[in-house]
């Protein structure tokens, strides 16, 4: 690439997952030399700008009175903690009480976020604006810049007639429910997709696709998702789609396992337990995770999450609010998550087994997907028994040939380097190398 600078600016959900998806892809360019700026969500106040990064932050809400400053991210932690027994309910019976919801509240965070970014936009004045969220903000398609969009949720986000419907947790072999699924989407979701694509052709933007709520670039998009587990056999994507097998950022500190981790009892494993900054949120289903995992010969490091003070772990356990996953994840057995995209793709990234406990969103997508390719086991994150957990905790523990081939494609989708891949794109983007303008 050639050593002209350009202006990258960087446009994430707020919550830690796209967040620090957008900060891996960041670094690399920063340490090309371009000038990397974000424009998230103001509860990131100084943590991008300690990683290098200019910041040119967006309220997401006007400001309650005497509001103090927000931890990062913590508007969907609270969003996620008030309303977790919605996650109680099948997927389908989510669509009206919990994905709603959700929707308008992004959808709420966009419009008025609106003046805010079209104010950035004109301070920054970027080559290229990056997006890494699912729903639109016209004034990142109106800026008269490239356009490139990121999926970092399971790519089921992107539909097809012979995939499982999004948001479901549906087997791919079997489509018994799925026109229901899709016709219970469209009822519960079309009202607002109507109100939100008009105001935003009303900000200057094309139409959205129907039912979708974020348009496709035309100059490139990425997706974050291994090939080994991908759909492109069953939903082929068009040339602007560029996949990203593993997003593993850098910037996260080294880790040294603690001497509970070191030394253990012969024939224990190591297991790494997080559900994620919101899924940790959930403190019952926490306690109950200590519980049953306390009662086993293994040892556990845990990310307890913003709800660290109000759990204790077990004795075979060790964790602390947040850690630096990337630099766990590599020295476990086994990984115990929520099913997040981040986390599947980094436990797939460094060939760890896992098991998966859904809680809302993708994660049932990511779930049902690793438990069919036989990658990890998918539980029923509250109605799961001892045994069950106690039997997947074996089953992939004593699997040599599964954790033989985890091995093998893990070493395979380091090798493809997704992170560079993905700023390689983006930079010609910016470049004026790749794609026209969006």
């Amino acid at each position: 690439m050639t050593n002209s600078q350009k202006t990258i600016l960087f446009m994430p959900e707020s919550a830690y997952g796209p967040t620090n998806q957008c900060i891996g892809i960041g670094k690399v360019l920063l340490e090309r030399g371009h000038r990397v700026v974000f424009a998230a969500e103001a509860s990131w106040k100084g943590k991008l700008t300690a990683l290098g990064f200019a910041e040119d932050l967006v309220d997401l809400a006007p400001p309650a009175d005497g509001e103090v400053e927000q931890d990062a991210g913590q508007f969907w932690k609270d969003f996620i903690r008030d309303t977790s027994p919605e996650f109680r309910k099948p997927t389908i019976e989510q669509l009206s009480t919990f994905m709603v919801p959700t929707w308008q509240a992004l959808i709420d965070g966009a419009k008025y976020c609106e003046p805010q970014l079209r104010a950035i936009i004109e301070r920054v004045r970027p080559d290229v604006v990056v997006e890494d969220n699912v729903l639109c903000f016209p004034a990142l398609m109106t800026a008269g810049v490239p356009f490139v969009r990121i999926v970092s949720c399971n790519p089921l986000e992107l539909p097809g007639p012979n995939i499982a419907p999004a948001y479901s947790g549906y087997p791919a072999d079997d489509r018994t429910m799925w026109d229901a699924f899709r016709i219970e989407y469209d009822r519960t979701h079309r009202p607002m997709w109507t109100d939100f694509n008009e105001w935003v052709i009303e900000q200057g933007a094309d139409p959205l696709p129907d039912l979708q709520f974020i348009h496709e670039s035309t100059a490139a998009n990425l997706y974050v998702f291994p090939k080994e587990a991908d759909y492109l056999d069953l939903r082929p994507l068009n040339s602007t789609w560029h996949r990203m097998d593993s997003s593993v950022r850098e910037t996260d500190q080294e880790f040294e396992l603690p001497e509970l981790a070191r030394n253990r009892p012969a024939g224990s494993a190591l297991i790494y337990l997080s559900l994620g900054s919101l899924g940790s949120a959930d403190v019952d289903l926490m306690k109950r995770l200590v519980d049953v995992l306390g009662r086993t010969k293994h040892r556990f490091i845990v990310s307890k999450g913003p709800q660290h003070d109000e759990f204790e772990l077990a004795d075979n356990m060790i964790g602390m609010e947040f850690l630096p996953q990337t630099k766990v994840i590599p020295q476990l057995d086994l990984v115990i998550t929520h099913g997040g995209n981040n986390t599947t793709t980094e436990a797939l990234h460094f060939g760890k087994p896992m098991i998966l406990l859904p809680l809302f969103w993708d994660q049932y997508d990511n779930a049902q997907r690793m438990d069919e390719l036989g990658f990890g086991v998918r539980l029923s994150t509250y109605a799961f028994t001892d045994q069950e957990m106690f039997d997947a905790l074996d089953k992939l523990l004593n699997d040599n040939a599964l954790r033989t081939q985890l091995a093998e494609n893990g070493q395979a989708i380091r090798a493809r380097d997704g992170l560079r891949a993905g700023a390689d794109i983006i930079e010609s983007v910016a470049l004026g190398l790749a794609g026209p303008s969006a």
